[in-house]
């Protein structure tokens, strides 16, 4: 084998997928309820999407971001017009680089008024990624391990406690970095009241609040922006996984007076926001927008159908759903692929489901049956 052992792979290779079903080289079918972890967001071989690629794949995939990108600009209007404000956007290739460029962007605001506000409060369990910054950011300690020390400049919060986060404020904060619903961490969602509160704290501190939307973004949750649902104002937006359907996109998101921060040659992304990549964005924004009420009224009936099991505690919002149970699931996961299921387990407890948002009601009768069986 030629290929780093970094990850622990399930015993199935796909070759094929259409809609919401995976196919494995005997040609056996298997119910897709993960996405690729929320990234094919409009399932597989989708009839406008896939049609879109091979289109921009013959007319051009990649020039350098020395030159204007009319797609590029044409995806940035349609995700801030879904925006509270104006903004502006930068383009780049996965959720953790949208990260860095948000925890960079924060700093970065402060540093060009001449305020040494540089440290910035995020919350046990989140997860933002794997490259140092956002890695640092992410307050999960056995994810450290081996890759000591972790970059200055963090304090980790409660999720859902109000006065943790009032705790971490020093002089030095610059701002608060959270996602409304931790994927990683188990599908755990905001408070209402505690997401107002943060906001009414980075407003009366003159602090900036980004809200990771890598996974709970691009309709997931039911809303187009998973902070849609709480009543909140962020400063700062980062977006990846379903954007691209499939096709590598991040994106950052800053209301205009943020946004004017990053100026030239302060950031950059050789590949971020190419041709190919932002015309499957276009196609996915476009698609998206017209499922939401689709994903909410599936994602309410999946919803019912898992408490219906009586066996865990369901979470989560719209198409990312998680039952938390009470022991360890990864042999649940086993049985279920075994059955032609595929689902995750994250947190040890948690079975976590995100299905492609096409999925429709008797896909979910599917899933919840072979979880019957095995739970």
């Amino acid at each position: 084998m030629y290929v780093i052992e970094n990850y622990s792979r399930l015993p199935v290779s796909f070759v094929k997928g259409e809609g919401v079903y995976l196919y494995d080289e005997e040609g056996r079918r298997y119910l897709d309820f993960l996405s690729g972890i929320a990234v094919c967001s409009l399932g597989h071989s989708h009839p406008k999407l896939t049609p879109a690629i091979c289109d921009q794949a013959g007319r051009l995939i990649h020039v350098s971001n020395l030159f204007v990108n009319p797609w590029q600009e044409e995806l940035a209007g349609e995700l801030v017009k879904e925006f509270w404000t104006e903004g502006r956007v930068f383009f780049c290739n996965s959720g953790a680089e949208a990260n860095e460029v948000g925890i960079k962007l924060v700093r970065k605001f402060f540093r060009d008024r001449g305020e040494n506000r540089y440290r910035i409060i995020t919350f046990r369990k989140g997860f933002h990624g794997r490259t140092y910054g956002s890695l640092s950011a992410t307050a999960q300690e056995n994810l450290h391990k081996g890759f000591e020390p972790m970059l200055e400049g963090f304090d980790y919060a409660e999720l859902n406690d109000i006065d943790s986060v009032k705790r971490m404020i020093k002089r030095e904060t610059a701002g608060v970095m959270l996602e409304v619903i931790q994927g990683e961490g188990g599908v755990n969602e905001c408070d209402p009241e505690f997401l107002r509160g943060v906001q009414e704290i980075c407003r009366e501190e003159g602090i900036l609040l980004v809200v990771d939307e890598v996974q709970t973004g691009i309709g997931r949750t039911g809303k187009f922006y998973g902070y849609q649902h709480y009543g909140i104002e962020p400063d700062i937006i980062t977006l990846a996984k379903g954007l691209g359907g499939g096709v590598p996109i991040g994106a950052v998101l800053a209301r205009d007076e943020v946004a004017k921060h990053l100026t030239p040659g302060s950031h950059g992304s050789t590949f971020g926001g190419n041709a190919l990549a932002c015309r499957a964005g276009l196609v996915v924004v476009e698609e998206v927008r017209k499922l939401l009420p689709h994903i909410r009224e599936v994602g309410e009936y999946f919803r019912r159908k898992l408490k219906e099991l009586g066996t865990g505690k369901v979470k989560g919002k719209g198409l990312m759903l998680g039952l938390e149970l009470d022991r360890e699931c990864r042999d649940i996961v086993l049985k279920a692929l075994q059955r032609g299921l595929v689902i995750n387990c994250t947190a040890g407890n948690v079975l976590r489901f995100l299905p492609p948002l096409v999925v429709e009601k008797e896909h979910v009768d599917e899933a919840v049956s072979v979880l019957k069986d095995i739970l």
